[in-house]
């Protein structure tokens, strides 16, 4: 098991392992592609087949390490909703503790995609970091970043100077993912954590400053002289929400807070009299921009939700048929014996 300790083995999944009744091999995802998936286990990398698994999971495979048993239940996972009119889900990393989210000094800061990607963390259940790259090609102003992510710790950095690298891992723990859009830098920090040209890096377009998506696969990656795992992730394009109130609640602290001041325990924060957060609009302490931001994220964090609910009753109508519709075919046959 000693190999496995690299990849954030820890007392946890060795209880969750034990739990299992069957002669098994303990591993952990480390790739996911069409055709299966690499897992770490204790002899080293096997090639596996088996579905449903996700870059991140610890996993039970057979006595071969080749093909999947069971996957144990996921400590916390990074979920994005469908950009479409889907209710489906994407889990872009499993068993994460640390997601640090890129914001690249050489763009256009775009603070609403910031608030969702924070968003999304909190609603991991991991503990959000927001890492400015690129510092030696652009400036962002750390108090606007600040105002966007009350509680979440912003660095500062440069992977060509190496210049913040030391600021940024006093704040990791266990597994960290890197997640943000595509030219945000997240490959070539993650280089600069590694120590070593280890993830594929690419120029930005300079008609747009947006990135090629170097980086195609998740992928998990000891971070050598440490107890730290790296995920990588390829850009995201949209970011779609859900999760729970919670995780917009976390992300909007300084809302929820003048909310818990207004004259009315149910206000919308749209026109009641005594509305804390209205006033600090008013009193210039809070951004339209930023409410509306937030009023758009509840929005459609629950617009996921009831989906997600209705596919989920939707199923259950759907399997009560099914036996239903066996039953009947079975009485059918025992009334003509």
């Amino acid at each position: 098991m000693s190999s496995l300790l690299h990849y954030g083995l820890d007392q946890h999944w060795l209880d969750e392992f034990q739990k299992l009744s069957q002669e098994t091999t303990l591993a952990r995802v480390v790739r996911v592609d069409r055709g299966g998936f690499d897992a770490a286990t204790a002899y080293g990398i096997a090639r596996c087949t088996g579905g449903g698994t996700c870059t991140g999971d610890w996993v039970a495979l057979d006595a071969h390490s080749t093909r999947l048993i069971d996957i144990l239940p996921r400590r916390t996972a990074i979920e994005r909703a469908s950009a479409g009119s889907t209710s489906d889900t994407q889990v872009l990393g499993a068993n994460v503790d640390t997601v640090v989210v890129t914001v690249a000094s050489d763009t256009t800061l775009d603070l609403g995609r910031v608030e969702r990607y924070i968003t999304l963390a909190w609603g991991s259940g991991a503990v959000p970091v927001l890492a400015i790259t690129k510092t030696d090609s652009g400036s962002v102003a750390e108090e606007l970043l600040l105002a966007a992510a009350p509680g979440v710790t912003v660095c500062s950095t440069s992977a060509v100077s190496d210049g913040g690298i030391d600021s940024l891992t006093p704040h990791l723990r266990g597994t960290v993912a890197l997640i943000g859009p595509s030219g945000s830098g997240k490959s070539t920090l993650g280089n600069a954590l590694l120590g070593g040209a280890v993830l594929a890096t690419g120029a930005t377009r300079e008609a747009d400053s947006k990135g090629r998506h170097t980086t195609v696969h998740r992928e998990l990656v000891p971070i050598p002289g440490s107890s730290l795992v790296l995920l990588d992730t390829p850009g995201l394009r949209s970011v779609g929400v859900q999760g729970s109130e919670d995780a917009v609640a976390s992300a909007f602290s300084d809302i929820e807070e003048l909310a818990s001041l207004c004259r009315f325990g149910d206000c919308a924060h749209e026109h009641e009299p005594g509305c804390a957060v209205l006033a600090a609009v008013d009193a210039g302490e809070l951004t339209e921009r930023r409410l509306g931001n937030y009023r758009k994220l509840l929005r459609e964090n629950a617009w996921a939700t009831s989906r997600h609910d209705a596919r989920a009753r939707s199923e259950k109508l759907r399997e009560y048929k099914q036996i239903s519709k066996s039953l009947r075919q079975k009485y059918a046959v025992d009334g003509r014996k």
